[in-house]
């Protein structure tokens, strides 16, 4: 008799994982408790797996022999708990996904930068001719990708949520890139119980493996100590240091080992202290994989960036308008307000996630001019931020937002969407957020 896989959530890494358990030979249904949106009912219509939307109905559920749970989905989610009663594991996509391909796997995690270090790990990767897959919180679901090519290697960024289901799994290289603050809603205000979450990227590494880690980030050089590193430890800071094997020195960008490279820290492409972590971290990784020096040079250099991060939308009147909506906690903003160079309205708010604004506090009174709230419910921004003597706008759509910004900008002022929190509140995502303010911007 066929096993039974029960997948939650039908999004990209339910039917993605839905579709290889198929291929895999396993008798698969999917359940999700909102609406499943049209392109994923076709594919599950497409390969004649069963589903159901807007409900999750336990008769069929809870006889399953695994469930592939979707990271969106909260642990304790009355329907994760009845399954967890009756002791049937619950994975991710990502460990279920890892059991069928012997590629090698480059996992990225972190509070802050793993999209764009992931990206642009995968495109000096590409650029260097390797076979390549971008796959976990970007791209498409690893598990379809395994289902339907055949890769030698993946580039993942991995959140908490994935990490918290993952047993097996194991990455080839690990970068972990800093530990801040961020979705403490999801466990429990407790910001060790997230940072356990984080670390379990090191699971089942070998001494074969590695690990690649910002070395001045607090938190991981507290943790370090509880876990039995095997794999080769490739720690980085952005000033020269003994162990360092990759840093930045009299405007020079140095990776010592494997393979010696640096170059003129200028010619990097990303701009911003915060890009210079990413961009060690994706140069040492590189580096480890054997890329040529030529090659790491060449993508460092011209690499363009990731939709939604610091992304220039357009100079209106003399105002540079400025996208960082994947700015979903308070050290993402902290990170974009101590790049900016101009007087700067900031955009704030959202779904709050336990959010401690202290962190951007004197960022916020040395280089605003302005802010804009923008969410359901900006009251505990107004008790934060009122008191700073900083014109304040309050709205409630982005329409209204973009309208506030552009009345209280003055030529040569920056306005910046950095909101510090989810987008859930208005927004179907952070990518809708972000494209609503670049379309009305654009408008202008």
């Amino acid at each position: 008799m066929k096993k039974k896989i029960v997948i939650l959530g039908a999004a990209e890494s339910g039917v993605g994982a839905a579709v290889l358990a198929l291929k895999k030979g396993f008798d698969v249904f999917v359940s999700d408790g909102g609406n499943i949106k049209p392109r994923y009912k076709e594919m599950l219509d497409k390969y004649g797996i069963a589903w159901e939307e807007g409900k999750h109905t336990e008769a069929l559920l809870l006889n399953a022999d695994e469930v592939i749970k979707s990271p969106g989905i909260p642990n304790d989610a009355p329907i994760v708990r009845a399954i967890r009663e009756k002791n049937i594991p619950v994975i991710s996509e990502i460990e279920f996904a890892g059991r069928y391909t012997h590629a090698k796997m480059i996992c990225i995690t972190g509070s802050n930068g793993k999209t764009t270090t992931t990206s642009l790990i995968y495109h000096i990767l590409k650029k260097a001719g390797y076979n390549v897959g971008l796959a976990g919180n970007i791209g498409q679901s690893l598990a379809l990708q395994v289902a339907e090519k055949n890769y030698d290697y993946y580039v993942i960024e991995l959140s908490s949520f994935q990490l918290d289901n993952m047993y097996q799994f194991r990455a080839n290289i690990a970068v972990l890139l800093n530990i801040t603050p961020d979705h403490l809603d999801r466990y429990e205000n407790n910001m060790q119980k997230y940072t356990d979450a984080k670390m379990r990227i090191l699971q089942n590494q070998t001494g074969e493996d590695a690990f690649v880690y910002w070395a001045d980030d607090p938190v991981i050089r507290e943790e370090l100590h509880k876990y039995g590193i095997k794999a080769r430890q490739c720690p980085f800071s952005i000033l020269k240091k003994e162990g360092m094997i990759g840093y930045i020195s009299d405007g020079h960008y140095v990776i010592e080992s494997p393979t010696p490279f640096n170059m003129e820290q200028e010619e990097l492409s990303l701009s911003g202290k915060h890009n210079l972590y990413n961009s060690l971290a994706a140069g040492i990784t590189a580096d480890l994989t054997g890329i040529t020096n030529e090659t790491i040079r060449e993508s460092l250099s011209d690499f363009e960036g990731v939709e939604h991060r610091l992304e220039k939308v357009a100079r209106v009147h003399g105002v540079q308008y400025i996208n960082d909506s994947k700015a979903t906690n308070v050290d993402a903003c902290w990170y974009a307000l101590e790049s900016m160079t101009t007087p700067t309205i900031l955009i704030l708010g959202g779904k709050d996630k336990g959010n401690d604004y202290s962190a951007i506090a004197e960022l916020v009174k040395k280089k605003c001019t302005g802010l804009v709230y923008l969410g359901a419910d900006n009251g505990k921004l107004h008790r934060f931020f009122d008191g700073f003597g900083i014109p304040v706008a309050d709205t409630h759509s982005m329409e209204e937002c973009v309208k506030a910004c552009y009345e209280m900008a003055r030529p040569g002022d920056t306005v910046l969407l950095s909101p510090c929190c989810a987008s859930f509140d208005l927004f179907k995502n952070m990518e809708d957020r972000g494209e609503q303010f670049k379309t009305l911007v654009r408008a202008l």
